[in-house]
């Protein structure tokens, strides 16, 4: 059984359950002192973005990555109403009083008002890096929050819904060819958003940020603090070794 942490005033167990496969916004939660439960979702988020697009015209960048967020904690959150995560997450009858609170995160790079996810190749991240060198974009990481909590019989749950977006300035060295092609070589561009990280390999890379470091590795706890606050939930609640 997981570790975990009670719910001021309440019966019930809290966790977190983040709607993620990135190890490094696990790795934030778990050196803040929240294990997460990890489910990720199966949505197209090209689809997605098409269809929100089709509702409500072209979105800027800090929408397109909440409205992503959103699409992947409520497609996990479904999952989870249909019974298809017990198994998957390791629930057994010791979890019944188990009560969880779901994130999600999707974060994007803006550059010269281009939206930037993750490259499609190695060429592409040798593309995006000489574009980007010596140059200031913006990272974007949006975070939808939804309260599965109970609501009723003594529980805590709101059923709230909420997200926001962090946004952070990012000023870039100005890599030589001979960088770039050896970052590209490491692989580690293809897995991230905006083709760098600054906190692994691509962090010599990165000269200053304006704003949430956090924000940049994917998951602001600034933020969250901010949203957990909103259906009354602190982070200390949510520590591991709380209880």
């Amino acid at each position: 059984m997981h570790r975990c942490a009670r719910s001021l005033g309440s019966r019930f167990v809290t966790r977190l359950l983040l709607a993620s496969a990135s190890p490094a916004r696990r790795a934030t939660l778990l050196a803040a002192g929240i294990d997460p439960l990890v489910s990720v979702s199966a949505v197209d988020e090209v689809a997605v973005l098409e269809a929100a697009r089709a509702r409500f015209g072209d979105l800027d960048p800090a929408d397109a990555v909440l409205v992503l967020a959103q699409a992947k904690v409520e497609d996990v959150a479904r999952a989870l109403a249909e019974g298809e995560l017990t198994e998957r997450l390791g629930l057994d009858a010791d979890d019944a009083d188990d009560e969880l609170l779901l994130l999600g995160c999707d974060s994007m790079l803006e550059l010269d008002g281009e939206i930037l996810g993750k490259p499609l190749d190695a060429d592409d991240a040798v593309a995006r890096w000489q574009a980007m060198r010596g140059r200031t974009g913006t990272l974007h990481t949006g975070h939808w929050l939804v309260d599965e909590r109970t609501t009723g019989d003594g529980g805590a749950g709101t059923g709230g819904t909420l997200g926001a977006t962090s946004s952070t300035v990012v000023h870039f060295a100005d890599l030589s060819d001979d960088e770039i092609a050896a970052y590209v070589r490491t692989g580690e561009p293809l897995a991230v958003a905006g083709a760098f990280t600054v906190d692994g390999l691509g962090g010599p890379f990165v000269e200053r940020i304006e704003g949430d470091h956090h924000g940049v590795v994917g998951l602001s706890l600034p933020l969250l603090r901010e949203l957990l606050g909103e259906i009354g939930v602190t982070i200390p609640s949510l520590w591991r070794d709380h209880a």
